[in-house]
């Protein structure tokens, strides 16, 4: 019997894998899909993070990011946010005192990095590639995989997304709703060298990003209406790039379209994080507008509260050997920790998004007044940058 069953071996599934068996617990890891391995020619992946400066510093502490550094990534030192180019508002790291804010890295690179650090350590097992047939939580954990093959464990931790087949084993219901956007993701290669900066300029229609990547390499995200973004994926790549030239800011330099997709934006909170000994993290108990690059950070941050609860009761879970009497009230730590600060995160996202999705006159006018300030705003502004940066 393992001392915790994680559901989902994606970013932060994995994260938690490897967080907790540095605790010294037993560890299954789930997961249905496993990376294609790392090759320098590849070119970048659709999927990408801007990963914090305070999620950094955490894979450090669990051994992985030197093994993210020796794939490949992008740190950024300049942020900028704008409507009106005349309302803009610039970060850059040397306002606070530090190198860069962040990186931007493609999160497959990510998952090999943990995954690699997984397998070498010996309280973890992996099962990759495969589904999970059904989920019993009473009495104690049992998972019966499509092969058949039973994995028991005193906790499960649901890692699994924002479908989640744990949460729905559990019987936890959510709140949330589709946003009437969506997104393309843009892989480009830009005619200059590497980039330091990553910016969001918002329009009536959603935000238009820029994200650097290694190299010459770079993402751009494209928010909009679900019509409008069909439209553009129907496009060949010569005429996409006649579409973004004619809606991007001129910051964007010339580039080549490498390639292209696009994704729904959904908003889902669980209504309990914890229920028994079934724990829920990341995407599995909050889904979150990307409008600000938070979404994983969180996830990691969840990771690390539920890794502090769990280490004060390391020895009680290892001693466990009747989980059904087990008294798990102590779970309850980490949904007090974690779900006020995730929902405080999502109102603030929702209500950029509300504010800057409208057009009506004084609304577009008191929004650009506020976006001039806050480039004034010393204090406030480092407070936000650090904020943002996870500190």
């Amino acid at each position: 019997m393992f001392d915790v069953c994680i559901v989902g071996g994606g970013m932060v599934g994995s994260a938690c894998a490897v967080g907790l068996a540095k605790l010294g617990l037993s560890v299954a890891l789930i997961e249905r899909y496993k990376p294609a391995a790392y090759s320098p020619e590849q070119a970048p992946d659709l999927r990408v993070s801007a990963i914090s400066y305070n999620s950094e510093r955490y894979f450090q502490e669990l051994g992985v990011w030197s093994d993210i550094e020796q794939m490949r990534l992008c740190p950024y030192r300049r942020l900028s946010v704008w409507e009106n180019p005349k309302a803009r508002t610039d970060f850059n790291c040397r306002d606070i005192g530090v190198s860069h804010l962040g990186h931007i890295v493609e999160n497959r690179i990510i998952q090999l990095a943990l995954h690699k650090t997984c397998a070498n350590l010996p309280n973890i097992h992996c099962f990759w590639q495969q589904d999970i047939k059904s989920i019993q939580l009473h009495p104690g954990v049992k998972v019966v995989l499509a092969n058949e093959q039973i994995i028991e464990a005193k906790i499960i931790v649901g890692a699994d997304g924002v479908n989640s087949q744990v949460r729905l084993s559990a019987n936890i219901g959510v709140q949330g709703w589709q946003y009437t956007q969506h997104a393309m993701g843009v892989n480009i290669k830009i005619a200059g060298p590497q980039q330091d900066i990553t910016w969001q300029q918002f329009t009536a229609q959603g935000p238009l990003a820029f994200l650097p990547l290694y190299g010459q390499h770079a993402a751009l995200v494209w928010y909009n209406h679900p019509n409008e973004i069909n439209y553009l994926k129907s496009l060949s790549k010569v005429q996409l790039k006649q579409q973004i030239i004619a809606h991007f800011p001129p910051d964007l330099m010339d580039f080549e379209i490498i390639d292209f997709a696009s994704f729904p934006l959904t908003r889902m909170h669980a209504n309990q994080y914890v229920k028994n000994n079934v724990v829920l993290v990341g995407d599995a108990a909050h889904s979150i507008n990307p409008l600000a690059g938070q979404g994983v950070n969180l996830g990691f941050k969840d990771v690390q509260a539920l890794v502090e609860v769990f280490a004060k009761q390391t020895e009680n879970i290892k001693n466990c050997c009747e989980p059904e009497r087990q008294n798990f009230a102590w779970l309850m730590a980490y949904e007090k920790c974690r779900k006020r600060d995730n929902l405080l995160m999502m109102s603030v996202m929702d209500s950029l998004y509300l504010a800057f999705g409208n057009n009506v006159a004084p609304i577009k006018l008191f929004r650009n007044i506020g976006l001039a300030l806050a480039n004034r705003a010393g204090p406030l502004k480092i407070k936000a940058m650090q904020y943002a940066m996870g500190f």
